[in-house]
């Protein structure tokens, strides 16, 4: 139960990562009903509920913010980065009256001046590196040739995260101080330099919600800020970032907070300028324990994109932020997942020097449970561009390290534009900190060896009866065996393999615990493919990989694989059941399949040479959504608020789970009767794609289909699925099959026997078009309206 009732409308100031995941996070909380981003960037302008960009208003214009906050009735500020906070953006919004969640102008000092928070450390004997601070370039120069350790120089103010400099050597600090002092690299902020020795060990940063008296911090992160792998090259904003670190023990971190947050909040109040707001603390770990680097008084970024994906359902972050300004964060409990998060930034080439913008981008669907957050981006024409150093970054959660790492370079997978570069290691030192040994076993690193010996004794009746000539259909080997000549191949065939998957299908049957169904879809993904190119499917195996096997699933899948192998008469003949614990989390599983089937060379299809204009395509209706596009599925399903225990709309006889787990329809058995009579041209299985792809793999250059959407009836789950994801024709037209599993070429003399043979034997059959001359695509499809109809 929330603790105010108040409904939220935010203005979150800023254009970098960490708004887009600020603006991300808040968007969840049942508290806000909107959220102004100035000035925003392509993420926030786009794809986040409630929230919209505003760049009529300078960012830096406090008064025009403020009259904009009165206009769109704002009672939350939040200022993204720091250059607003240290010029004061919240005493204007204060003195309005108006909620701001973050520290004054005098707050903020700690950040805005480095030689400032230096002082604070010593006033208040909080932990950190020996320091002298200059405002005289001489005498600097003559510290630096007076010291025989290595040192530190810092820029007294803001400088884009880049003003630190780390010297290997006296003469590299010397010129350093003189591009700082006299040169003026970074400009004002460099007048004040504090030098302060170099403190060797692991880097780590704590974000720590305050409100001037009581603290809640997130788990501690780590940031790479050299530009190159292996903390190589120039500094930079963050190229990356993992949380938590494995460096800090809860007794760590309980000693940072005794001997460096409580006094550095305290000190601050009673200094008489209180803390509200993120206190980023920047420490190394040395041989002598914890010392503070730097205070940042915001949120970090990347550490933004990294952490808050961490925080928990159950706690409200608007609520947090408000119970900050209101001094009541005592009353607010902070809860994080015990999971493990990453974030890796993809730059423009040339970062931190000189770079290109305006590059145009593309992201393709990102994988379940990644985030993209964007940084250096902006729509220019309706397209997606660069506009900064740090573009965007992909940022992931998991049950550990490693795979929240993987996932998130998964996550950069799917990112595009001329140029962009990022870092192959984030994490890598993490991934260099041994634990104590022990006393190993395969069990003991997730493996159970007595588990797979139980698979296999309960999957192996559903294995045998899948048996047919040629083939024994046993398992407890590593292999199968099939004999052509007993499966009555007296010439020699030709064999053609296929393989595939499920794809994200299986996160469905994962969540209702039905695992049956997608293991004919395996089968049929295969066989299909199969019969497409004339084939018989006549042997088939299967990969079973998870965290942890637990039998009754396992079995549950193989039973289907059984059922799906029966269905297309070919025998399963082995497989291999992998536990790879790390590798999936949790209940996670994956599988694919393979197929090996058998042609005379002369029957193999398509038959190119032999279609012509006027031939006729002949639809075969599916069974549903099958096994293609459940990443937009889930999105659907997701966005109208259902779960997969809700009652279907389409269907109330039944959940939305089990009717989307339907499985595939296989079209082998009818299939091979049309092929053997020889009356089929040329198939096309239609899956992921959909019509506009798989059509024209089956046709000869010369040829289109030409395919009328109106002569067939769309099945009840496709045509919601189209209307409630508010999917456009084209799209719709690739993204699923369209109620149509296969479509075949027939002569038109031929097409009526062809029709009341596949009829007979159980199939839906329609007449959908015919092949033209082609004059462009491979494919055309008219009518699309009429899926709304």
């Amino acid at each position: 139960m929330p603790l105010i009732q108040e409904r939220l409308r935010i203005l979150l100031v800023g254009n970098g990562g960490r708004e887009h995941a600020l603006a991300w996070k808040l968007s969840q909380s049942s508290l806000v009903d909107s959220i102004y981003v100035v000035p925003g960037n392509g993420g926030t302008g786009s794809a986040i509920p409630k929230v919209a960009n505003i760049d009529d208003v300078s960012a830096d214009d406090f008064p025009a913010l403020v009259v904009l906050a009165k206009k769109h009735g704002i009672n939350l500020v939040v200022p993204g980065p720091e250059a607003p906070l240290v010029a004061g953006i919240e005493g204007y919004f204060r003195a309005a009256g108006i909620r701001c969640f973050g520290p004054s102008k005098a707050a903020a000092r700690m950040e805005g001046s480095k030689t400032f928070s230096k002082d604070f450390m010593a006033r208040h004997q909080i932990p950190t590196a020996e320091f002298r601070n200059f405002s005289d370039y001489n005498a600097a120069k003559e510290y630096i040739d007076s010291i025989k350790h290595d040192v530190v120089i810092k820029a007294d103010g803001l400088a884009g995260g880049k003003g630190v400099i780390i010297p290997k050597t006296k003469e590299e600090a010397q010129a350093a101080l003189k591009e700082i002092m006299l040169n003026h690299e970074f400009g004002n902020a460099g007048d004040e330099v504090v030098i302060e020795e170099y403190l060797d060990g692991d880097e780590l940063s704590i974000l720590t919600f305050s409100d001037g008296y009581t603290l809640r911090s997130l788990p501690p992160a780590q940031d790479h800020k050299r530009i190159f792998d292996g903390d190589q090259g120039p500094n930079t904003g963050g190229m990356g970032c993992y949380a938590p670190t494995r460096i800090a023990s809860e007794q760590v971190i309980e000693e940072i907070h005794r001997t460096i947050l409580e006094p550095t909040i305290k000190g601050m109040r009673q200094e008489a300028f209180p803390f509200c707001g993120v206190l980023f603390t920047g420490l190394m770990m040395t041989k002598n324990g914890p010392k503070v680097l730097e205070y940042n008084t915001r949120f970090g970024d990347p550490e933004t994109q990294t952490l808050l994906p961490l925080i928990s359902a159950d706690t409200d972050l608007a609520e947090v932020m408000v119970a900050c300004t209101e001094r009541w964060l005592d009353a607010v409990e902070l809860k994080v997942e015990p999971k493990f998060a990453a974030t890796v930034v993809v730059s423009a080439g040339g970062y931190p020097g000189s770079y290109a913008k305006g590059t145009e981008m593309t992201l393709d669907e990102r994988p379940e449970g990644i985030e993209i957050f964007h940084a250096g981006t902006t729509i220019k024409d309706g397209k997606l561009r660069t506009s900064g150093g740090r573009v965007i970054a992909a940022s992931a959660t998991a049950e550990t390290l490693e795979e929240a790492v993987k996932r998130a370079y998964d996550g950069v997978a799917t990112i595009h534009f001329d140029k962009m570069f990022y870092r192959k290691d984030i994490a890598h030192r993490a991934f260099g900190v041994k634990a104590p040994k022990e006393a190993m076993t395969y069990a003991s690193a997730g493996v159970s060896i007595d588990a797979g010996n139980d698979l296999v004794h309960r999957i192996k009746s559903a294995v045998r009866s899948t048996k047919r000539t040629g083939a024994d259909a046993e398992i407890g080997g590593f292999g199968g065996t099939f004999d052509l000549e007993r499966a009555g191949y007296s010439k020699i065939p030709v064999l053609i393999g296929a393989i595939d998957g499920v794809g994200t299908k299986l996160k469905v049957a994962q969540a209702i615990g039905k695992q049956d169904t997608v293991g004919i879809d395996l089968v049929a993904m295969n066989v299909n493919d199969l019969v497409v190119q004339g084939a018989e499917a006549l042997f088939f195996l299967d990969c079973y990989s998870c965290s942890k096997l637990d039998v009754g699933s396992a079995a549950s899948f193989v039973e289907g694989v059984a059922e799906g192998c029966r269905q297309a008469n070919c025998a399963l003949v082995g497989g291999e059941t992998a536990e790879m614990p790390g590798l999936y989390s949790g209940s996670e599983y994956d599988a694919v399949g393979a197929a090996v089937g058998a042609v005379q060379k002369d029957r193999i299809l398509p038959n190119t040479a032999s279609m012509e204009e006027g031939d006729v395509l002949l639809g075969l209706g599916s069974n549903g959504v099958h096994s293609n596009g459940f990443s937009l599925v889930r999105k659907i399903i997701e966005r109208n608020g259902l779960s997969y225990e809700s009652k279907a709309p389409w269907d109330e006889t039944t959940t939305v789970g089990l009717s989307l787990l339907t499985p595939t329809r296989i079209y082998v058995k009818p299939l091979l009767q049309v092929i053997k009579q020889d009356l089929v041209k040329g198939m096309a299985h239609i899956t992921g794609g959909g019509l506009f792809e798989n059509i024209p793999r089956m046709l000869p250059d010369n040829l289109t289909a030409e395919v009328d959407a109106s002569s067939w009836t769309l099945p009840a789950v496709l045509t919601w699925l189209k209307k409630a994801g508010n999917v456009t024709g084209p799209e719709f037209g690739r993204a699923f099959n369209t109620g149509l599993g296969m479509v075949i070429v027939v002569s038109k003399e031929k097409a009526d026997e062809t029709k009341k043979i596949l009829e007979a034997a159980g199939e839906k059959v329609f007449q959908v078009g015919k092949l033209v001359k082609r004059t462009g695509e491979g494919c055309v499809v008219t009518n699309m309206d009429k899926w709304d109809a």
